[in-house]
């Protein structure tokens, strides 16, 4: 469980890093709005936890335009705002929880506990981009109605692709998720563009329409074009 906190008062921030690395989270820190908005676009992270009041980006800014880009990730607010049209306006925005400041740190446990039974509960069978079609449960993969046959570590890269489409996914990011390795290397980066490579022939190779594709110097990005 990957946890960015976006929170410019630095005790604050780092206090929930520790807290939430005792609960065994994976927690990174972005002290501003324009380093929040960096990581998100950057990273693939399972909750975000946005201070509203932020120098830079404010934390509305930062939420509008991630639901504007397609980021699913739950959004938990932290702020000092606790007015009714404050509260109405977070969750209009794409907030799915809001929690007021001061808060127990417990009490924050419970909200994260609550966003992720409601995620596990709404975890899709199927993912789709265009005419190609995953199946999670049946483990099959289809495009224009042709089966598409993957080895279980291209069904892993796929399914990662198409869950953070229309984001870029740095190799780094690739080398965690779904080859489990903490530390880059070399090596790794060259079994993950062969991987990728071979994932490519097959989902788009023989049809015009490309929808995986190389971003120089960055990584890669699942799109329609």
């Amino acid at each position: 469980m990957h946890v960015l906190v976006i929170e410019d008062e630095k005790k604050v921030a780092d206090a929930l890093k520790v807290g939430l690395e005792a609960e065994q989270y994976q927690v990174s820190v972005a002290y501003s709005g324009e380093d929040g908005f960096y990581q998100l676009s950057a990273g693939a992270f399972d909750l975000v936890l946005l201070d509203l009041m932020l120098p830079g980006r404010d934390g509305l800014e930062i939420l509008t335009t991630m639901r504007k880009r397609g980021f699913e990730m739950p959004v938990l607010i932290l702020t000092a705002r606790d007015s009714i049209e404050d509260r109405v306006l977070g969750l209009d925005s794409g907030a799915d929880e809001y929690l007021v400041k001061p808060f127990a740190f417990p009490e924050l446990l419970a909200r994260i506990r609550l966003i992720l039974r409601r995620e596990k509960k709404e975890t899709p069978v199927k993912l789709s981009l265009g005419r190609l079609e995953m199946d999670l449960v049946g483990r099959k993969v289809k495009r224009d109605d042709e089966g598409i046959e993957l080895t279980v570590k291209e069904f892993q890269l796929l399914e990662y692709l198409l869950r953070n489409q229309g984001s870029v996914v740095t190799r780094e990011m690739l080398a965690r998720d779904v080859w489990q390795v903490k530390e880059r290397s070399t090596p790794l980066d060259n079994v993950i563009d062969v991987h990728v490579a071979r994932l490519r022939r097959k989902v788009d190779g023989p049809f015009e329409r490309k929808l995986l594709r190389t971003v120089r110097g960055l990584g890669f990005t699942m799109e329609e074009g």
